[in-house]
């Protein structure tokens, strides 16, 4: 696309030839164009199939070039959609730097595959975007903000786009597709660069003939990167090192450290000799696969091998598809030990100001990975320019307890929205806790134990090791020292007694509950209704399993589960409860594949009854209706709106009614669907998408009408929304449900060290919640804190429990303000 001031009423012509013949039946032919040529600069060939089987190219490129006067391309990017977006689809995004001259190419070099090729020339600049072999759409911007628009008139009408290249059959192009490429293929301009806004006319697919501003080609000579490199070299200014893929030999450093174990073996080694450029790392990580590196601390080696970058994937993921980061490291390797017992580089002491308190660039949620660092203003680029090197953290405060892995989360900045109970609490979007850093240990288990810490515990003394980055939670400290282990004694925490003239209800996510658990999970669990909760009149129950748990057989009663914990809260002194609960259709609910979890009501019959009205099941829709002006339900229990799309592989409302002194109280029990498939805070798109959020947005859209349902009938019915909703105070999802004050939520009423329920990552946070008619106003909530910052739990949950009086007249118009609480 050439630039606007250079733009013909031919060129604009095509754009919106292309646009009407998406919107007829006869496609109508797109002229061969007159526009002038651009004196800018234009993508001169597009390759995707770098690495792919049968390419003769080791990676994907895009290469540039100008028939007119030198242009300066820094601040300028190279950007990639796929060819047929989505709404959601967002451009990738590769910054540029130096110039590009008349007569020369500019070689922007992308991801590479696994199956070889030859090795592109030196790059001139480097990305990570993997282009499709066959078809999308690479555009050339005057800026680095990707680009928003998803069609070819509204790429057209963007003054930033200086070039565009649709290929294959790309939906967004300049006129016509330019032909399809392949493995063995690019799309390329002719020598003498035409440009007549129709991609199809202007570029042919042929052999790719990648060529950097140097004049090289595949395999060229001119390559520094064979021999004198040193590690700051290797891991270069930004992410991605501009050496990846090419072969360096004889890099010095001294080994900091030893991975003898685990699946990714190999050694730290960092350099005594640093550079003064504080975006550069001076460790890096040595891979030897499954085998243990016969190198120790101290030893003074020359390295040899290919520079890659790791990228850690989960379940389902790829490389390409991962949001994660990579680590830089070298494999292939092959060293020489040229002296021992030489002393470690000093570790860098994490002090409470050496992180920056701002998480990460703002890249519009593409990728990060191609932008300088910025250590001074943002955490993970702070530790990405530490990523391989010797760091330490004095007397460390113990935020995240130790998990069935062998790892914990402490905190660089203990002041850092603090916990009263030695925590930190996730407050906001934008206040991601960037003094989070997770700690694991190189230290063979034999020789000393991983420590099993709790919340507010101590690691007191050095803690230090190689910085390294993994999908369990972003930048990790590698312990080759681990500070001794000094327990603050936190206890579990039991609530108070209802009040005979109080109802109590709580929630309690029990975390994959079945008949086939061990008695020892069952007894605690029912040690904690009892004993920390103080028996509640009502309890509702997520992540109830089927009767077989896990085993996939098409059972879906719980009945054999529900029995065998409510006789162990029997047995640890509490009330004989009765339970409600529906069944749902197999493998229909989400959660373990075969557990078939639903949400469950217990409740005391001494102190409340329920309304049972037949005709509750997995697929019929619980109505709300006038009883001589008073709401009632269709069917009690009932499933709300099961057939909503909102609810799909997830869990579906379950309301009930219960009367206590004879006031009717609605509970609705939740289990919104889970976070999965959100992009990590730690990852590389930045802020990172949260795509679960737009399912939970539309469940509490669906459970805030029914809400709405019961109080136009009766605005003095009382509801309550409880459950495990999987999302914050702050999050969208709650902020639909409490709109314009038809329901509160009682934890905005807490201090905010006391608003959490869950701990991840480091992170105390909110997932589960009991939510309050405008009507109900005295009330006190307490989340009772005995599981998720121990390391030994009953539950990854938190439960919370509400005491309240059911009022009698009528609730105050949305937004009043409310009465007494507590």
């Amino acid at each position: 696309m050439t630039s606007p001031r250079h733009r013909s009423a031919a060129g604009l012509a095509l754009a919106a030839t292309t646009v009407l013949s998406a919107l007829s039946v006869h496609v109508l032919a797109a002229p061969t164009a007159a526009a002038a040529p651009s004196t800018d600069a234009l993508i001169a060939e597009v390759y995707g199939g770098g690495g792919n089987s049968g390419s003769p190219i080791a990676a994907d490129f895009v290469e540039l070039a100008t028939r007119g006067a030198a242009v300066r391309l820094s601040g300028w990017s190279v950007q990639y959609l796929p060819a047929a977006p989505k709404p959601t689809s967002r451009w990738q995004v590769t910054p540029l730097t130096g110039d590009l001259q008349p007569g020369r190419r500019y070689l922007v070099a992308q991801a590479r595959g696994g199956s070889g090729g030859a090795e592109l020339p030196t790059p001139d600049a480097t990305g990570s975007v993997n282009l499709s072999a066959s078809a999308g759409t690479v555009a050339l911007v005057a800026g680095t903000e990707p680009l928003s628009c998803l069609t070819t008139a509204d790429c057209a009408a963007d003054r930033r786009v200086r070039d565009l290249v649709g290929y294959g059959d790309a939906v967004v192009r300049e006129g016509r597709p330019a032909p399809a490429a392949s493995n063995g293929t690019s799309v390329a301009r002719a020598d003498r660069l035409p440009d007549t806004d129709d991609n199809a006319a202007d570029l042919v697919s042929g052999p790719p003939t990648p060529t950097n501003s140097r004049g090289e080609g595949p395999g060229g000579g001119g390559d520094p990167g064979q021999g004198g490199r040193r590690i700051h070299d290797i891991q270069g200014v930004s992410r991605i090192s501009p050496l990846v893929g090419r072969k360096v030999s004889d890099v010095p450093g001294v080994v900091t450290a030893v991975r003898a174990f685990g699946a990714s073996r190999g050694f730290w080694f960092q350099d005594p000799q640093p550079d003064d450029d504080p975006r550069t790392s001076e460790g890096l990580f040595v891979f030897t696969g499954n085998q243990a590196p016969q190198v120790k601390p101290g030893d003074a080696v020359l390295v040899s091998g290919t520079v890659a970058e790791f990228r850690p994937v989960g379940n389902g993921e790829t490389p390409d598809s991962s949001p994660n980061q990579t680590v830089t490291q070298i494999t292939d390797a092959r060293w020489t030990v040229t002296s021992a017992g030489n002393p470690l580089p000093a570790a860098e002491r994490l002090r409470p100001d050496s992180v920056p308190t701002a998480m990460a660039p703002d890249a519009r949620g593409g990728s990060i990975e191609g932008l300088p660092l910025e250590p001074r203003r943002f955490a993970l680029d702070f530790l990405e320019s530490r990523e391989g090197m010797r760091v330490r953290v004095d007397d460390a405060r113990v935020i995240g307890p130790t998990d069935g892995h062998n790892g914990l989360w402490i905190t660089t900045k203990p002041e850092q929205n603090r916990t009263p109970r030695g925590g930190t609490v996730y407050l906001s979007y934008e206040d991601a806790n960037s003094g989070r850093l997770k700690v694991e240990s190189l230290i063979p288990f034999a020789q000393r134990p991983f420590p099993r810490a709790d919340v507010g515990d101590l690691l007191r003394g050095v803690t230090e090791g190689p910085l390294d980055y993994t999908r369990f939670g972003g930048y990790v400290l590698q312990a080759s020292a681990l500070g001794e282990h000094v327990s603050k004694g936190l206890t579990r925490e039991t609530t108070r007694p209802q009040h005979p003239s109080e109802l109590a209800v709580a929630t309690y996510n029990v975390e994959n509950l079945s008949a086939r658990d061990d008695q020892t999970k069952v007894d605690r669990l029912a040690v904690g209704v009892v004993r920390h909760l103080a028996s509640p009149d009502v309890v509702a129950l997520e992540e109830i399993q089927d009767n077989s748990g896990p085993a996939d057989d098409g059972v879906v009663a719980a009945d054999a589960t529900l029995r065998r914990f409510v006789d162990a809260v029997a047995a640890a002194g509490g009330p004989r409860y009765e339970w409600r609960q529906i069944d749902p259709a197999n493998r229909q609910d989400g959660g373990q594949p075969g557990g078939n979890i639903r949400q469950v009501f217990l409740f005391n019959p001494k102190r409340v009854s329920f309304v049972d009205r037949a005709g509750g099941d997995a697929t019929t829709p619980v109505r709300v209706r006038s009883d001589h002006g008073r709401a009632a339900l269709s069917v009690s229990p009932g499933r709300i709106d099961p057939a909503n799309p909102a609810w799909q592989d997830s869990r579906k409302p379950l309301a009930g009614e219960f009367v206590f002194h004879g006031r009717t109280v609605f509970v609705i029990a939740n289990h919104f669907n889970s976070k999965g498939g959100d992009q990590p805070i730690h990852g590389r798109y930045q802020p990172p998408n949260r795509v679960s959020e737009v399912q939970r947005q539309q469940q509490a859209a669906v459970v805030r009408g029914f809400v709405d349902q019961i109080q136009r009938v009766d605005q003095r019915s009382a509801v309550l929304v409880v459950g495990d909703l999987n999302d914050y105070v702050f999050s969208p999802a709650v902020r639909t449900l409490v709109r314009g004050g038809a329901l509160r939520s009682p934890l905005e009423r807490l201090p905010e060290g006391e608003r959490y329920s869950y701990v991840f990552e480091g992170n105390s946070q909110v997932l589960d919640h009991i939510l309050v008619s405008g009507n109900v106003r005295q009330y006190e909530l307490d989340v009772v804190h005995l599981n998720a910052e121990f390391h030994d739990q009953a539950s990854d949950h938190d439960p919370q429990v509400l005491r309240f009086r059911p009022p009698t007249g009528p609730w105050r118009a949305f937004g009043e303000p409310a009465g007494t609480t507590g």
